[in-house]
């Protein structure tokens, strides 16, 4: 019987069909963790969920990749750092190792490749740029660098796909509410922030001056 997963695309079940032509090389992506605390349980259900996925494919024969990204920069780690009077490095490597201790007790299966969000500052910068010389990202008066969803959607993209949702009936939601950088819409979402005092010495270089990669353009990257 034929491998059948949900595509939430779709919203169907549908037979598994890799995307390599041959039918046996399968890239699989993991949303890895945060490491601004320890993870709870309800945290690892998805990465055990991963893990019995991966397990399965190799079951059948596929050549799989498995990657899982560590966030390891953004609002609330910086929060932490500066209350704590560490370094973004030392702070993060307490909870990534724990992280990986408890998936070891797990008997979850380590990913092929674990990139770094600091590692891949480079390739976010690389992304946004050519974002911008679409014209679907902007710089705003607080110098940040912004995802315009208008802008996205009149190339032609339909945005929000996956979760079926609906731009005109779209509400400032808790991630946007908690992002305090000037926009054209509050629907856009932040792809760098720019430096404020409060970053400390959490900041990278970059064309559009000193700042960081927001929350959302780091997966991004690392995929």
């Amino acid at each position: 019987m034929a491998l059948q997963l949900h595509n939430t695309l779709s919203r169907k079940v549908e037979p598994f069909t890799p995307l390599d032509p041959a039918g046996q090389k399968v890239g699989m992506y993991c949303c890895g963790p945060t490491v601004h605390d320890f993870a709870h349980i309800g945290n690892f259900r998805t990465f055990v969920f991963a893990d019995l996925v991966r397990r399965y494919l190799d079951f059948r024969g596929y050549d799989v990749t498995h990657v899982m990204n560590i966030t390891d920069v953004e609002d609330k780690i910086i929060a932490r750092v500066r209350e704590q009077k560490t370094t973004l490095t030392e702070y993060t490597a307490k909870y990534q190792e724990a992280f990986f201790a408890d998936l070891k007790v797990l008997n979850c299966t380590d990913p092929h490749h674990i990139p770094k969000a600091t590692d891949h500052i480079p390739e976010m910068i690389e992304i946004i740029s050519k974002l911008m010389e679409k014209g679907i990202a902007y710089q705003a008066a607080d110098e940040s660098i912004y995802f315009s969803i208008e802008k996205y959607q009149g190339c032609g993209c339909q945005y929000g796909r996956l979760v079926k949702l609906n731009f005109e009936e779209m509400r400032q939601g808790a991630r946007v509410s908690d992002d305090e950088y000037e926009k054209e819409s509050v629907a856009d979402f932040a792809l760098w922030k720019a430096r404020v005092e409060e970053d400390g010495e959490v900041y990278w270089q970059s064309p559009w001056g000193e700042g960081r990669p927001g929350w959302h353009i780091e997966c991004s990257a690392m995929s």
